[in-house]
């Protein structure tokens, strides 16, 4: 469906204003979930790359990057969720109606790059979980982490909610593992919020907070939230969608501000500790392998858990989000099994190699950075356009956010490459 939703009166609003507090609270836990599947991908082993090198090589500098990043990510997240719950159609379809059919194969170019850079980063996160927990080679603790995550992906035949649980009860491993690492590091709490408020951004550091960029605001899920939304929409009601609107809205800010804390907290943690200590991080074994003499053997291990619940919980997101993205662009469906295969080839060689991981994860979030604007673009332009908006359309006001938004992205990716090409 590509108009504008009807106005029909007889459908009933999900969450009525006379019920009592409780009664509103069990409605609005059925609204909650896709927002937490989506911010899986704010929290993936990328994160804990690009957060660990800023902290333990800036201290607490860029953590201001964490925050500006996530309230980035509300706001795109909040668009993409509007649009699949007015029209009932995820973004990569829109794309396909609305754009020519060389701008879609170049969407779905720069989005299938994205997909691998993804795919890259999840598989190692959950493989170097794996073997930092329990010594398992890195081959093998990859073939593990093909079928724990095919098992995941596997459960959506049993509805949306089932995935919606699992992934829910991933996100708070990490947020437990997190909150007992910072409650380890003793950071210094004034230092923390001077960062987070005030920006500063230099040379060196301009590599990383691209990185960081391109961890937290995810290209993929920006397609995914608006397929995610089709699974609780009812009807083409406005009432209906208003009412829907709201609960997702709850949703996002809840679920996208829990991904900010464990962010901010892997930043801060690493600058407590390894920058405190004059020890910048180079690899993430070299993080879990320092933090057991520095913060006892439960800190390491909480990291090691929390660094595999990301990995399996972000590579379902991932494979969820290539099924909408990769096939709504030109029709072209591939199946999962396959683009799992073809994206995970690319890790294990550079593994097979000898490349540092940790690196590999950094240089995966800057490939997202570069991204960002084939789904920022788009989504921006399908959302100002009532004949698919109708009521809901973009206000001026939230056009010119994204205009700022996709320049300052483009900007930094610009100028991290001047700063690579001139030494």
């Amino acid at each position: 469906m590509s108009e504008g939703i009807n106005v029909p009166r007889n459908v009933a609003v999900p969450l009525n204003l006379n019920l009592t507090w409780q009664e509103k609270l069990r409605a609005l836990s059925k609204f909650l979930g896709p927002a937490f599947i989506v911010s899986v991908a704010y929290i993936d082993p990328g994160n804990f790359a690009t957060n660990i090198s800023a902290g333990s090589n800036f201290n607490y500098g860029l953590v201001w990057v964490v925050l500006w990043s996530n309230l980035m990510a509300i706001f795109l997240q909040t668009l993409s969720a509007k649009l699949g719950i007015v029209t009932g159609e995820d973004l990569a379809t829109h794309c396909g109606k609305v754009f020519s059919r060389k701008t879609n194969i170049l969407l779905w170019t720069t989005m299938l790059f994205a997909a691998i850079a993804t795919y890259m980063a999840e598989f190692l996160g959950a493989t170097l979980g794996l073997y930092l927990l329990f010594g398992i080679p890195l081959v093998t603790a990859g073939c593990i982490t093909v079928a724990l995550t095919f098992g995941i992906v596997f459960l959506r035949r049993y509805g949306q909610h089932v995935v919606e649980r699992v992934i829910i009860g991933l996100v708070a491993v990490i947020g437990i593992s997190y909150l007992a690492e910072i409650f380890l590091a003793k950071p210094d709490w004034g230092a923390v919020v001077f960062h987070t408020l005030v920006p500063n951004l230099g040379p060196e550091s301009i590599l990383v907070a691209v990185g960081m960029l391109g961890a937290t605001v995810m290209p993929h899920v920006i397609y995914l939230h608006s397929d995610l939304m089709k699974a609780r929409r009812k009807s083409d009601s406005i009432e209906e969608a208003k009412s829907h609107f709201k609960m997702e809205r709850f949703d996002i800010i809840f679920a996208m501000n829990i991904a900010f804390l464990v962010n901010a907290a892997m930043v801060v943690v690493a600058a407590a500790v390894f920058y405190g200590q004059g020890s910048p991080v180079d690899s993430i074994e070299q993080a879990h392998q320092s933090l057991a003499p520095l913060l006892g053997s439960f800190s390491a291990g909480a990291f090691g858990l929390a660094l595999l619940a990301s990995g399996l919980s972000s590579s379902t997101v991932g494979a969820m989000a290539g099924e909408c993205m990769l096939k709504g662009f030109i029709g072209l469906d591939i199946p999962i099994s396959v683009r799992r295969i073809i994206t995970i080839i690319p890790a294990i060689v550079l593994l097979w190699l000898g490349f540092n991981p940790m690196k590999i994860l950094i240089m995966s979030q800057v490939t997202l950075s570069f991204a960002l604007p084939a789904a920022i673009i788009p989504l921006m332009l399908i959302t100002k356009r009532k004949e698919i908006m109708g009521a809901f359309v973009n206000k001026s006001i939230t056009n010119w956010i994204g205009v700022v938004i996709v320049t300052m992205i483009v900007s930094l990716n610009a100028v991290l490459l001047y700063l690579s090409f001139a030494g």
